[in-house]
């Protein structure tokens, strides 16, 4: 038995639904139902509406014994909310993101790798810090991510809080269950203060598949950064 979002389900299918019908219809704003403007429209949806958790056949027959009108109503005034949004406004990498996926089919030994969490400060007001680029190495260059929807560069954003995170494409392996570890180096680099980098270890346990969704709960965080300002 697994804990389930049910309004996941409904989301969802509710969200291509209307992404169905309003590409019939044809509308001026409606420029795109790619996969990732869908799932965009989708998060946008789950975010805003209160999960519904069921753990059993029984919880499931509670929720289907509610009455669904008003919930149908609301994801369909989110979902419509969020069709229009996406429409208007692209993510920068939207006209990439086609092909760029791991094959989800694709199960061959791999090394899988957490995803890497941290949070830059600024160092004379231990303030969050934004507009920070930060670059994730190995060896010198730039390491490969999951897919184009995690950038590498990446830069903070005020509305994160300092916060920033990468997820690493898995490395092909010989076979599951051998260990190895990886050594990467992060840069971080803002107009108007010192250049730093820190560099880590992550040990990792080789699978028989690739894994296709990130692991947040088994998160590798990376110890608070500090950026001082260049003096005058």
């Amino acid at each position: 038995m697994t804990i389930h979002n049910i309004l996941e389900e409904q989301v969802i299918s509710r969200v291509n639904e209307l992404f169905e019908q309003v590409k019939s219809a044809k509308p001026s704003w409606f420029t795109c139902d790619c996969e990732l403007c869908r799932m965009d429209a989708m998060c946008y949806v789950l975010n805003r509406m209160r999960p519904r958790y069921v753990l059993s056949g029984r919880g499931l027959t509670f929720h289907n014994a509610e009455d669904g009108l008003q919930l149908n109503a609301d994801i369909d005034a989110l979902a419509m909310e969020g069709i229009r949004l996406v429409s208007g406004a692209k993510r920068p990498y939207h006209d990439s993101y086609a092909n760029k996926k791991v094959d989800v089919d694709d199960i061959h030994p791999s090394y899988n790798f957490p995803t890497f969490v941290g949070t830059v400060y600024d160092g004379s007001t231990f303030e969050s810090l934004a507009d920070v680029q930060i670059s994730l190495m190995q060896q010198g260059k730039l390491v490969t991510m999951m897919d184009v929807t995690w950038s590498n560069p990446c830069k903070t954003v005020a509305s994160t809080a300092g916060n920033y995170s990468f997820w690493v494409k898995p490395v092909d392996a010989d076979e599951a269950g051998k260990s190895s570890v990886f050594s990467f180096t992060l840069k971080f680099e803002a107009n108007g203060y010192d250049s730093i980098s820190y560099s880590f270890d992550v040990p990792v346990i080789s699978e028989n598949r690739i894994r296709t969704e990130p692991n947040s709960v088994n998160a590798v965080k990376i110890k608070d950064m500090y950026l001082f300002p260049l003096e005058a």
